[in-house]
Parts: structure tokens; sequence; C-alpha cells
């Protein structure tokens, strides 16, 4: 994975992605067992984190398949935000 960084042109920001990875995974957990909002807020942002993803390996001229996983994750994530929002308000 080291190296993934390093050819994505991101070896900086590889402690910083799987700290933020971490803490939005606790936030799931959490969120389902006590909090509902933390996983709206921890979806929410490991949404974004895999849609940036995406877009580095479309960046590097990675393949579909190559890229396909990061965008799943990211429209999975999306939705587990949206059901939880709305799970809330109603």
């Amino acid at each position: 994975m080291k190296d993934e960084f390093v050819r994505f042109g991101l070896d900086k920001q590889r402690q910083l992605t799987g700290i933020l990875q971490l803490l939005g995974a606790l936030g799931l957990i959490l969120g389902y067992f006590l909090f509902p909002i933390v996983t709206v807020i921890a979806a929410a942002g490991l949404s974004i984190l895999m849609f940036l993803g995406f877009l580095v390996r479309i960046k590097i001229k990675d393949s579909i398949l190559q890229s396909l996983p990061s965008l799943l994750f990211a429209v999975i994530n999306l939705y587990i935000s949206v059901q939880y929002f709305y799970k809330i308000i109603s």
C-alpha cells in the first residue's frame, strides 16, 4: 500500500488518509450503536475520501477496473449517509 501512495504522488498524505479511514470506520460503528448523527457524518466523510481516491486513480490513468472499487465504496457510503440522515429527520 505504501508503494501505491508513492505511485499516486501522495506519499506525504498516506498517514492522514489511514487515520481518516480508521476514524470513519469507528464513527460508523459508534453511530450504529449509539448516535445515528455520527453515522451520517462518518459515512459522508468516507464517501468524500473514496470519491477523491477515485479521482486520483482517474488522474493517474488507472483502468476503470482498477478505479471502480473506490467509486463503489463512495456510492455505498453516500447511500448510508443519506439513509441515516432521513432516519434522523423523520
